[in-house]
């Protein structure tokens, strides 16, 4: 199986996107542990158009101007970790869950430390948002790109939804109702 590739850099380090045929199977963190994501053989494509257009959607991101993405996905792993890869996908721009509300999502609850496992080997990193899951407690923990990164990104999309904040109270107050909840009002007051 053959995989095209392309470079991207981003506030959160060099980015590796990586594509099959028409949709995107992986980003790749710079310094990302060799055989975490497992694919094939890799070719340089600069011109690949899923490539171009997720590193589009990803300058939108990171600037603050986009809050979900439209690209075609194809996750590589096994059944029980397509399913919490589906679950991330879930996930609010601006909102986190905890490893056990995600176990529990997919009817596992049991299930908490093959979630943080499954979380761990998340293929699609930031569009299929595993840097939204923390602690029960709150707290950031293990991510593939570090922690800062994590942070970084969760500081994107607080500083996002502050933003719209000003624009549309009415919005805000609903929003960190949903918040408080599921954990963030607590970790974007951190931010």
């Amino acid at each position: 199986m053959e995989y095209e590739y392309k470079f991207v850099d981003s506030p959160v380090r060099r980015l590796q996107l990586v594509a099959r045929r028409d949709k995107l199977v992986a980003i790749l963190w710079e310094n990302d542990r060799p055989n975490r994501v497992k694919l094939g053989t890799l070719r340089e494509n600069d011109a690949h158009p899923v490539l171009v257009e997720t590193a589009r959607q990803l300058d939108e991101y990171f600037s603050g101007q986009r809050t979900h993405f439209d690209i075609d996905l194809q996750f590589e792993g096994t059944d029980f970790q397509k399913r919490v890869w589906a679950a991330l996908l879930t996930i609010p721009y601006g909102e986190t869950r905890s490893y056990l509300e995600i176990a529990e999502q997919i009817g596992n609850p049991n299930a908490v430390r093959a979630v943080g496992a499954a979380n761990g080997r998340n293929p699609i990193s930031i569009i299929a948002p595993c840097h939204r899951v923390i602690g029960s407690s709150g707290t950031l923990t293990g991510f593939a790109g570090g922690l800062a990164a994590k942070e970084r990104l969760l500081r994107i999309e607080a500083t996002s939804v502050r933003s719209a904040e000003y624009a549309q109270p009415a919005m805000t107050r609903a929003y960190w109702t949903r918040a408080a909840s599921s954990h963030q009002r607590s970790l974007f007051d951190a931010l």
